[in-house]
């Protein structure tokens, strides 16, 4: 499908939703001036605006939704409904897409408050969407093969994008959107332990940064398990097994898995 004309409208210029319009304009596929957001915070708008001036910001949702092609609802999960009863009768059904990131919000519900004859989709990106590399995963409903395609190709310009069943999205969330937070937990961890070894706290942290961006270029060059690139530095009887053995014996991997199923909402 040509992208170059599509007009997209964000509903919800916050973290996410101002992340995803200024991430979708520094893309190639849509164009900045077919970009509009709206948001109750004039600050949120003002913000967008300043980062890229193509972007038309208004305080109605009503407004927006008119011609859009894609509707995107960035608001928090317990606005959806107020949302969809300020637009639910301003949409075209046959035309426009409604896409979703709201967590929790299933599409028995949405089709509830839209229509079950709407083509939507329901997506959980992360804060990475920022920089260009979220993991952004999707599930659709009454979408066409291409409207599948269309949505995918829009998110991988903002990291990457999966194709997932609805019933896997929390697990996924768990993963990525939950995830890079206990990413941050990690590195900042590993900045107070170079700190007690006499490091430089700013000096620590670009140490581990560049420490596990390598790993990840490693993991993605080689195609490999992490255990079979462990075992690369992991001489017999040398300091990495034993700092990795006593990471394990204080319940290192099981807290890393016991967070994550806890943060899995069932």
């Amino acid at each position: 499908m040509e992208t170059n004309n599509l007009q997209i409208a964000i509903i919800g210029a916050g973290n996410m939703g101002g992340a995803i319009a200024r991430g979708l304009s520094k893309g190639t596929l849509i164009q900045s001036k077919n970009i509009r957001v709206s948001d109750v915070s004039q600050s949120n708008l003002d913000a967008i605006k300043a980062f890229n001036a193509e972007i038309t910001v208004t305080n109605s949702n009503r407004e927006i939704v008119k011609d859009a092609d894609i509707v995107i609802l960035a608001v928090k999960p317990w606005l959806v409904e107020v949302v969809a009863d300020e637009i639910e009768n301003k949409i075209d059904y046959k035309k426009q897409l409604i896409v979703s990131i709201a967590a929790g919000v299933d599409f028995a519900k949405l089709a509830d408050l839209f229509s079950t004859d709407a083509s939507m989709f329901r997506i959980i990106p992360n804060t990475g969407i920022d920089v260009l590399q979220s993991v952004s995963t999707i599930s659709s409903f009454n979408a066409s093969k291409e409207q599948e395609s269309l949505i995918i190709s829009l998110f991988a310009e903002l990291g990457k994008a999966f194709l997932v069943p609805e019933t896997q999205l929390n697990a996924f969330m768990s993963l990525s959107s939950c995830g890079i937070a206990y990413a941050f937990r990690y590195i900042r961890a590993a900045m107070e332990g170079g700190v007690e070894m006499g490091i430089y706290p700013n000096v620590a942290k670009e140490v581990v940064i560049q420490t596990l961006r390598g790993a990840i270029d490693l993991l993605e060059a080689n195609a490999s398990h992490p255990e079979v690139e462990i075992d690369k530095v992991t001489t017999p009887g040398g300091i990495t097994i034993k700092g990795l053995n006593e990471m394990e014996a204080n319940g290192f991997t099981n807290a890393v898995i016991k967070g994550l199923k806890a943060s899995h909402l069932r």
